[in-house]
């Protein structure tokens, strides 16, 4: 049976602790990405300790976590086997069906891409960009347009 999850909050692509303080600081809910790949790079193991002590800071800010493992099932196996409910895993990869059917077991989401998201990795992001991304304020249309300077959204507008 397939679990029905509700909307994610805006996701916001951190690229490590200060990143991740400054996505949960405003107090909106909010959904910490992983940079695409990271748990090739850097490991399950990294974003969990990264996650845990981001929410250390911020215990009231609703948050959920995704770790991107781009086209490796075998990191997404190894997520999941530590604990990780969050994770994308590019449509189409080897073995995707299977990740999906370990993911669905254990109650996590498993995502075929990864959310429109803010990354705080482009200059100004944070500063200029951050609350009124969390708030919703991006309208989807201007950013399809182009209306919108669109240097800090990574994937579709939302």
């Amino acid at each position: 049976m397939n679990q029905v999850w509700p909307p994610l909050p805006p996701a916001v692509i951190v690229h490590g602790l200060t990143h991740a303080l400054a996505a949960l600081a405003p107090g909106c809910p909010v959904t910490l990405l992983s940079a695409p790949g990271a748990a090739c790079y850097a490991g399950a193991g990294f974003w969990r300790a990264l996650v845990g002590e981001a929410r250390r800071g911020y215990p009231a800010t609703p948050c959920i976590d995704i770790l991107d493992c781009a086209d490796a099932p075998g990191r997404a196996f190894e997520a999941l086997a530590i604990g990780q409910k969050g994770l994308v895993l590019l449509e189409g990869t080897p073995g995707f069906a299977a990740v999906a059917g370990a993911a669905s077991a254990c109650g996590a989401r498993l995502l075929a891409a990864a959310p429109p998201a803010l990354d705080l990795a482009r200059a100004g992001a944070a500063a200029r960009h951050l609350r009124p991304w969390l708030d919703g304020v991006t309208d989807a249309k201007a950013w399809a347009s182009g209306a919108v300077a669109t240097d800090f959204p990574v994937g579709s507008s939302r």
